[in-house]
């Protein structure tokens, strides 16, 4: 693996066609993440539709970006860490994570909705690239206990732009700690384009500062990121240290819902993208392939609407709230003045219903 990406991975092109069959993920494989990926399209048109509905408060889209979620996941064992940001609800997802509990937190839960222990999978980070540093430490401890655990790191290009990106790469780099480091350049932090964040060849060629080999792929060919993704978790499993990954691919969609695009990009910027979608290029692949007929395909879609449907019900609940919870968990042991703040509430609290 070179320490410098000199050119971009890609197996398929826009409309499915490969140059290298040979190189390709087994037929099974890329069937299965197929159905991953049209999955994580239908999550991402049910939560905003639940956003409009005022059942979810914000929902970054990864429309567009689904190639990406699946095959991060897809890279993972059951043992290994997944380190999403707040635009990889449909990563979790993919790695096991019941889809309700993955919007928890997007509808305003106090915590993050799932259990990270037993699904190995960190909180989704909202301040850019903190999570960088947190992957870094937990690769670390793992290969100082011995363990052959490997980590995948998200990001954005935005993050590129933080110290924490840096300094998670350079720690990394020194104690080869087992982690990926996935970046998942859209072109855009919020409103702000690659061209005001960096002036380098590619994000990728950032690996060369810290010594660390760096691949850049096509993030809409879920071929190709199989094939880079698994070289790079194999390469941490087996002691070789980081790797940095760039994916090039595109955010079709808003920031988020309280985002206006187009105040800084022209729809002529966006068409070309949607070309090049993900799943239409998979889709392709696998129809002329025999792999995938018009049963198969309405099999995938009747399962991922039961999933949309248990979305939707999921978050139509009305959760219970209890005001003590401000306070249960701040310390192991409540300091005195905790337990005078939660006094004084439940003291109101009281109050007030007997007003009532």
């Amino acid at each position: 693996m070179s320490i410098a990406a000199e050119e971009i991975v890609r197996l398929l092109d826009e409309h499915g066609h490969t140059a290298d069959e040979a190189a390709l993920p087994p037929a099974a494989d890329l069937l299965v993440g197929y159905r991953a990926m049209v999955a994580a399209r239908r999550l991402n048109e049910q939560a905003g539709a639940l956003v409009r509905q005022g059942r979810l408060a914000v929902y970054p889209s990864s429309h567009g970006q689904e190639a990406c979620q699946v095959a991060a996941a897809a890279a993972l064992r059951e043992g290994d860490w997944l380190f999403p940001t707040y635009r990889d609800s449909a990563a979790i997802a993919a790695r096991g994570v019941d889809p309700v509990e993955v919007l928890m937190m997007l509808r305003g839960d106090w915590h993050c909705g799932y259990d990270p222990i037993a699904h190995r999978v960190a909180p989704q980070a909202t301040p850019l690239a903190t999570q960088l540093l947190h992957a870094v430490g937990v690769g670390h401890a793992a290969r100082l206990r011995g363990e052959d655990t490997v980590v995948m790191a998200l990001c954005g290009d935005g993050a590129t732009s933080e110290g924490d990106f840096h300094e998670a790469l350079n720690f990394a780099a020194v104690f080869a700690a087992p982690v990926v480091f996935l970046v998942q350049n859209n072109k855009y932090a919020i409103s702000v384009p690659l061209a005001r964040q960096s002036a380098a060849p590619s994000l990728a060629a950032k690996g060369v500062g810290y010594g660390v080999p760096a691949v850049l792929v096509d993030g809409n060919d879920l071929a190709a990121l199989t094939v880079t993704l698994d070289a790079a978790v194999r390469r941490a499993r087996d002691g070789g240290g980081p790797t940095l990954v760039e994916a090039d691919t595109y955010r079709v969609q808003a920031h988020t819902n309280a985002d206006d695009p187009s105040r800084y990009r022209t729809d002529e910027e966006v068409e070309p993208w949607l070309r090049r979608d993900p799943i239409v290029r998979l889709r392709a692949l696998l129809t002329r392939a025999g792999v995938l007929d018009d049963a198969g395909e309405a099999q995938i879609r009747a399962a991922v609407e039961e999933m949309a449907a248990h979305v939707r019900a999921g978050l139509s609940a009305e959760g219970s709230v209890d005001p003590g919870d401000l306070f249960a968990h701040v310390y192991a042991a409540p300091t005195p003045q905790l337990l005078e703040q939660e006094a004084l509430l439940r003291a109101e609290l009281t109050a007030e219903e007997a007003d009532w």
